[in-house]
């Protein structure tokens, strides 16, 4: 199965979808989106994604941010999204917001909806204060789509969700094998197919497919590294680095390991149950401001995936990550593991890349650091 190309092809999917189903397709930024309360309706979910386009109008509506931003607001007023029926945008980087708000602004036709997710997600009003905001939604989707969401309803979206994470975290366990039989590009399209097709035909999907890649044979030895820090749209740095002897075996991405990690707990309060799964998602840098729980969860990662060293990759003008990463690399550098720091813009200056990528897997070639072990004994301090 070729994953990149069910990425590439998200527009022609989603509009195949809607001729099949005559159904509804709502468009979404942030993380903390609750994906299972719109399908629940019998909408459609799809994220919006960054590409690479030619720009030449954003800078009327959004100057001076990250390029995913501008490219979602570049594909918007250029029809690249008219299959799109409706947005919707959770609490999070204010810069996506704004992405949000010129789209909606410029099209009149679109259903649109703001919904207020905690920063503070540990606090004790969180789970009352989200609840109330999914009730909100809930019912606006039945305004707009004219069906009533039942419990039965929303059960039934709950075991899809569920379902699709779980396939997707047996993906991932194959990852920790010393050889695994899946690198970090495929699986990273795999991820973002999953955010941009209709749960339950993916479920399918993954469910012939795993068996097909348990039956792989292993790959070669090659250098084990975790990918930390902003979103990422498509796969060419896992590419370059699978180019170089490497594979990116781990990641902590908002669109990568941290939207499949945790799954809906059931209970009588379906809103309430799905309230508590996203504000127990692993922390992006915005929801992590007051018991720093993200570089544990970093840690934890690259130890249960056996990592040689991270990659500390950051979008160009993203504050939030910029202003967190003082406590990523404090506790890269605290457990001795070797990282190394850069910044994606627009598109990744290849060569300037290449280079420097192929410097740092050098550093932790056999011999350097995988036969000695410098870094895990307490001599490399970062």
């Amino acid at each position: 199965m070729d994953f990149k190309a069910l990425v590439e092809n998200r527009h022609e999917y989603a509009k195949a979808w809607k001729a099949k189903t005559g159904g509804k397709v709502l468009g979404w930024y942030e993380p903390y989106f609750p994906e299972e309360v719109a399908y629940a309706a019998g909408v459609l979910p799809v994220r919006i994604m960054a590409k690479h386009y030619s720009d030449n109008v954003s800078d009327k509506w959004i100057y001076g941010c990250c390029y995913p931003v501008r490219d979602m607001v570049n594909q918007f007023l250029k029809g690249h999204y008219d299959y799109v029926d409706g947005l919707v945008n959770t609490e999070g980087c204010q810069w996506m917001y704004n992405a949000w708000e010129v789209s909606v602004n410029n099209n009149a036709k679109l259903f649109n909806h703001y919904m207020f997710v905690p920063d503070h997600t540990d606090a004790p009003t969180s789970k009352t204060v989200l609840r109330s905001e999914l009730n909100v939604f809930k019912g606006r989707m039945e305004e707009w789509t004219g069906k009533t969401v039942k419990d039965e309803d929303l059960d039934l979206a709950i075991e899809i969700y569920n379902k699709n994470r779980l396939l997707l975290k047996r993906i991932s366990e194959l990852r920790r094998h010393d050889r695994p039989v899946i690198y970090g590009a495929e699986m990273m399209n795999i991820v973002l197919a999953c955010q941009v097709m209709d749960k339950a035909e993916m479920n399918e999907i993954l469910e012939k497919f795993i068996p097909e890649l348990e039956a792989r044979e292993a790959g070669p030895d090659r250098i084990r590294l975790m990918l930390i820090g902003s979103e990422t749209w498509d796969t060419a740095l896992e590419e370059m680095v699978e180019e170089l002897g490497g594979d990116i075996v781990v990641d902590e991405l908002d669109n990568g390991t941290s939207y499949y990690w945790n799954n809906v707990i059931p209970q009588k309060d379906r809103l309430m149950a799905i309230g508590l799964k996203y504000l127990g998602r692993p922390k992006n840098p915005i929801k992590d401001n007051n018991w720093r729980r993200r570089p544990q969860h970093i840690f934890e990662l690259a130890e249960d995936y056996n990592i040689d060293g991270a990659l500390v990759v950051k979008q160009i003008y993203c504050h939030l990550h910029g202003t967190d990463n003082y406590a990523v690399w404090k506790i890269l550098r605290e457990r001795y593991i070797p990282y190394h720091f850069f910044e994606r813009d627009t598109t990744l200056p290849i060569e300037e890349t290449r280079l420097r990528l192929e410097s740092f897997m050098n550093m932790l070639k056999p011999g350097v650091t995988r036969l000695v072990g410098w870094h895990k004994q307490g001599v490399f301090g970062g």
